[in-house]
């Protein structure tokens, strides 16, 4: 029964796990780096001069991440005018 129980949940891992990767291509981008005042970092990534993606790494908790994914140089926002932040929840 427990062998039964360990397919499903295996399968269901390896889902999870599949995607990877930033949703933008910074392949090849100039990344600035900016510490500032308050412990934060941060880096900056544009290609062909147009920013693409943001990481911010805080003093204290993990970093997040802002993208730019239609390429006009802004971070993407909802349709209420919020910019999402991502968290990395998982990697290996």
């Amino acid at each position: 029964m427990k062998q039964l129980l360990l397919i499903p949940l295996l399968a269901l891992a390896g889902c999870a796990t599949t995607g990877g990767g930033a949703p933008v291509d910074v392949k090849g981008a100039d990344v600035t780096r900016k510490a500032m005042d308050n412990g934060d970092t941060i880096e900056e990534y544009r290609v062909g001069g147009t920013l693409r993606m943001v990481k911010v790494t805080p003093a204290r908790g993990a970093p997040f991440y802002m993208y730019d994914r239609d390429g006009d140089g802004r971070m993407d926002s909802d349709k209420d005018g919020t910019k999402p932040v991502y968290w990395k929840l998982y990697s290996w």
